[in-house]
């Protein structure tokens, strides 16, 4: 095992000696009859203790402990004072510049060995608890990232079971082409554009995470899993009672969310999907479905989905439709502006409306497949 290095520093010859002899059989001494040849020996070494006298011509003790206590290189050795001086102010003084003893001369070689070695044991104990602590940050380090790349996988397999399910949803509307996706693309332009801008400031929670927020507006339509093919898919105009039940997906799939949030531990995600799916049929005057919100009765997150939904919904084909042009699907959305839709949000809609074009035409990318 390497033998700890102590310097000893004192401008009297008879304490160098005494000192070196009370120690060499356990440390490897050096020692310097000047604050000046200590600082020569710290370039070549470094020792794992100082004793330090105070009183020696040119740099004394406390100038010493003051350039050690500066420099990062040593300012973690410690130093124990040497001194002929009794006084209380004297040894406070030591102490406020960062020595952790003090030693009066002449001193017992058995005292001295006792004090640093005391000291030493102190300093090892604190070099291995730092040397833990890092151990520990580090394997702290690797479990969090492990943890997050299990979350991180776990949050995939959701979100594929999620897309599964939502796409199941799309082709048992005649959709095949990609409306989850690209509703989801629209629903962050124009949440970004709401956050950027400051507006509703009262009804945006600081703990929104969008990317689960958009996440969750895959399950918008999910109520439409329980509405019959006859009527979901029927080419020709729907009846009163047909209509009726159509408008009940939103009711079914605020039920079958609810049922889902009863299940899970974590309901943030299921909480932003319910918002979606139940008033996202909502208007703006109060004659949308299914409960008549009008206003800012209904959630912020439903009043920006109606505009994503509709918008994409116009320019899809449909059984019993064609796809509208861009240009004329959002002149339908401009139109609605006060009765169908939020007025504030249509004016954000028709400032990102050329990205809405771009969006549309997009492939789908990676990402979005994984949801």
């Amino acid at each position: 095992m390497e033998r700890e290095i102590v310097t000893i520093v004192d401008d009297n010859i008879a304490n160098l000696k005494l000192g070196k002899n009370a120690l060499s059989g356990y440390y490897d001494v050096l020692s310097a009859s000047s604050a000046e040849r200590m600082f020569e020996l710290l370039k070549l070494y470094t020792p794992q203790l100082i004793l330090l006298d105070i009183n020696m011509p040119g740099m004394d003790g406390y100038e010493a402990i003051k350039v050690l206590k500066s420099n990062p290189d040593t300012a973690d050795i410690p130093v124990i004072f040497l001194t002929g001086k009794s006084e209380p102010e004297s040894e406070l003084e030591g102490l406020k510049l960062g020595a952790v003893d003090y030693i009066l001369k002449p001193f017992l070689p058995e005292l001295l060995y006792k004090r640093v070695e005391l000291h030493l044991t102190i300093e090892r104990q604190q070099r291995q608890l730092k040397e833990q602590d890092a151990e520990l940050r580090e394997f702290n380090d690797n479990l969090r990232g492990l943890v997050k790349e299990k979350t991180q996988n776990v949050l995939n397999l959701q979100a594929a079971i999620l897309r599964t399910v939502a796409e199941l949803v799309e082709r048992r509307d005649g959709d095949t082409g990609g409306h989850v996706m690209r509703t989801q693309r629209y629903l962050r332009a124009l949440l970004d554009a709401i956050l950027e801008r400051g507006l509703y400031p009262d009804e945006i929670d600081r703990n929104w995470d969008l990317d689960l927020i958009v996440l969750s507006s895959q399950l918008h339509d999910v109520g439409k899993i329980e509405i019959s093919d006859n009527i979901l898919l029927k080419p020709g105009k729907l009846t009163t009672e047909e209509f009726n039940e159509i408008k009940k997906h939103t009711i079914y799939g605020a039920e079958i969310i609810e049922r889902m949030m009863n299940i899970s531990v974590d309901n943030d995600f299921l909480k932003y999907a319910r918002v979606f799916a139940e008033t996202h049929q909502e208007k703006w005057n109060g004659m949308g479905y299914p409960y008549g919100l009008k206003e800012r009765e209904i959630p912020l997150l439903g009043r920006v989905m109606a505009i994503a939904d509709v918008y994409d919904a116009l320019i899809s084909e449909r059984p019993y439709k064609k796809p509208f042009a861009h240009e004329d699907a959002v002149g339908i959305i401009l139109e609605g502006k006060g009765s169908h839709f939020d007025p504030v949000l249509v004016d954000i809609f028709e400032s990102l409306s050329d990205d809405f074009k771009k969006m549309k035409d997009l492939p789908m990318q990676p990402d979005e497949e994984n949801g």
